[in-house]
């Protein structure tokens, strides 16, 4: 009786012990934290701004165009705050000077928000005027006086002769040469700069390269005498500058070409460019014949000359600039 007793009393004490080794721990003793999956995730406002490449394409270029809006008209407004004579033309200067710096700046600060380099919206630092910018502004000035040849070959174009000599011919060809020079650098980068750089990302680089060649055109409404005929030609012209900057990875050979065929048109020339004579041009030349010929009021960009020559220059700039050297970050989105 007693061995029976004793035997079930250690086969008691057997079942607690192996009770306690397999039975699962208390809920008071142990405790964790369900794992949502929304704990875990973005919030909903970081993910509409921000992509996977950083802050996403629509929201920069809105950001960009709302930042540059209020400092473009400020650049205006300070410009011709005050009468600095000769006839307006140091306030253009300060102008545009003003609408450089619109453009630049809002580019600076979404560069420091995306945590990108600055070299990456087409005007690097380091080869700035170098040799990409005196072979554009040759192109430049080579390609206005291949117009302006052809159409004095056609006897729509006559040279006159010369207004200026000297010390003022000197100071003229300046001017005009700083002030376009301010000009290519603010429009080449408002158009093919941060803005090319960020809607490419969006839509691709040929895609942005249309969008932003008839806004260049575009723009030009604002001058006084446009026609429709300079609209397509500024438009067409952009879209050449958008080549360029695909070939050589910078604005630099745009920039030279831009100031250059500005400079050739206004000053050397003398004739109306996008509508508009300027005062302190070196010839009195004139335009005469029918206006799709010659470019009437518009100027020589009015011409459908123009557009030929445009045409040549890309076949010949295709040619001698096959695919990009430089700018990995435009052929990714090319």
């Amino acid at each position: 009786m007693s061995e029976a007793v004793c035997a079930k009393s250690s086969a008691m004490s057997d079942l607690d012990t192996n009770t306690e080794r397999t039975s699962p721990s208390s809920p008071a003793t142990t405790s964790s934290t369900p794992d949502f999956a929304v704990a875990t995730q973005p919030s909903y406002t970081r993910t509409l701004f921000i992509g996977p490449d950083g802050l996403r394409p629509g929201w920069g270029f809105t950001f960009y165009v709302a930042m540059f809006y209020p400092l473009q008209k400020l650049a205006v407004r300070l410009a011709w705050s005050r009468n600095l004579g000769s006839s307006g033309l140091w306030s253009v200067m300060l102008e545009e000077l003003g609408d450089l710096l619109a453009a630049v700046i809002p580019a600076l600060v979404l560069a420091r928000v995306e945590n990108r380099p600055w070299k990456v919206y087409g005007l690097p630092g380091k080869p700035a005027f170098g040799r990409f910018f005196w072979v554009g502004t040759l192109w430049g000035f080579a390609g206005i006086s291949l117009l302006m040849l052809a159409l004095s070959g056609l006897h729509v174009f006559a040279f006159g002769h010369v207004l200026l000599h000297g010390a003022r011919l000197a100071r003229f060809a300046a001017f005009w040469a700083l002030l376009f020079l301010l000009v290519g650098l603010f429009e080449e980068f408002l158009l093919r700069g941060y803005t090319l750089f960020t809607l490419a990302r969006g839509i691709g680089f040929w895609p942005a390269a249309v969008v932003l060649s008839c806004m260049f055109g575009l723009i030009h409404l604002r001058n006084e005498g446009e026609q429709w005929r300079g609209l397509l030609a500024a438009a067409f012209i952009g879209f050449f500058f958008c080549l360029t900057l695909l070939r050589t990875g910078s604005l630099w050979f745009a920039v030279g070409f831009h100031a250059a065929w500005d400079w050739g048109e206004t000053f050397f020339y003398s004739v109306p460019d996008s509508g508009m004579v300027a005062p302190g041009h070196l010839l009195r030349s004139s335009l005469h014949g029918a206006d799709w010929l010659s470019g009437g009021s518009v100027g020589p960009e009015g011409s459908v000359l123009c557009l030929l020559v445009i045409a040549m220059l890309w076949i010949a700039f295709e040619r001698m600039h096959p695919r990009a050297s430089v700018g990995s970050a435009l052929e990714v989105t090319s």
